[in-house]
């Protein structure tokens, strides 16, 4: 490896492993899920203004775009949060990663590109992945395993709307920007969602404080990251190192929620993955380039 790519790799790692975090921080939050996604936005927003203003000179004002790309992050992390009290951190996170299947189908169906064979592969292995994370699930893995599941799947169609509307707010301003205009979007949604579902809205000890504040940190941190690396080695390395993230929160579930992971739902969830990596492979040959987009949340 080239001292000049050392340092993106090394970045591109740390981020995507950082993200990985993030629903150990959600599960040991003690506010509602979706207030923990207010908090998330809310601790994020200051640094988003600040590397916003210093790095792209100036907040700009935001478009429909934008707009559309905050609903979707609202209904992602709502969702999301919901679905790591309900189910198995490894399956809330390794579900979430059908987002680029869901994308090709999009593409398929509304853009009329028709994918090849190899993509209709890796939609029915993703479909027997998901089954099988869902099926093979012990019972004491979260409040309710099967709700959970589902909500983890809808989470890739919410961040697929978000893939889809950030591509096309970044044709006219940069990614600090889009994040941070989405984000503000978000914010009272969240509020909104929280306060009508009767959420503890704030946090109740030093440690739920702390949780959300680093859920902020990790927002902007991981996605930043992701984002910076990006524009210094190949997009095919996402596809690597978005594997990371389910690994990552499927060992500290284990460590620390002593989450157990049956046969069934590790073969599940291999499966899954493989459909990602299939499925981006598909859009890379099928095009002859390599798509960028947002990293997994």
């Amino acid at each position: 490896m080239t001292p000049s790519r050392a340092l993106p790799v090394l970045v591109l790692l740390a981020s995507a492993a950082l993200l990985g975090v993030a629903p150990i921080l959600v599960r040991v939050s003690d506010a509602g899920p979706t207030a923990t996604a207010f908090w998330r936005f809310a601790f994020a927003l200051p640094l988003l203004l600040v590397l916003t203003w210093r790095v792209e000179g100036g907040l700009g004002r935001p478009n429909r775009w934008m707009a559309l790309a905050g609903l979707f992050f609202a209904l992602d992390f709502t969702f999301w949060h919901y679905s790591i009290g309900m189910t198995s951190v490894a399956n809330a996170t390794a579900l979430c990663n059908l987002t680029p299947i869901v994308v090709t189908l999009f593409a398929w169906l509304v853009l009329r590109q028709r994918p090849k064979a190899l993509f209709l592969l890796a939609l029915g292995v993703a479909v027997v992945g998901a089954f099988g994370m869902a099926a093979g699930a012990s019972g004491d893995q979260g409040t309710d395993p099967a709700l959970g599941d589902l909500f983890a799947l809808l989470v890739s169609v919410w961040y697929a709307g978000i893939f889809l509307s950030v591509g096309e707010a970044r044709k006219t301003a940069g990614a600090l920007r889009v994040t941070l205009w989405a984000s503000v979007v978000g914010l009272p949604i969240l509020l909104i969602v929280s306060l009508a579902l009767g959420e503890t809205l704030l946090p109740k000890t030093g440690g739920g404080w702390g949780a959300v504040a680093a859920l902020g940190l990790v927002h902007v941190a991981g996605q930043g990251g992701i984002a910076w690396a990006l524009g210094r080695l190949p997009a095919s390395l996402t596809s690597v190192t978005a594997l990371i993230q389910p690994v990552i929160a499927a060992v500290l579930g284990w460590a620390l929620f002593a989450e157990t992971m049956t046969a069934i739902q590790i073969g599940g969830g291999l499966l899954v993955l493989t459909a990602v990596l299939l499925a981006q492979w598909s859009a890379r040959t099928k095009t002859g380039a390599e798509p960028q987009g947002p990293a997994p949340a």
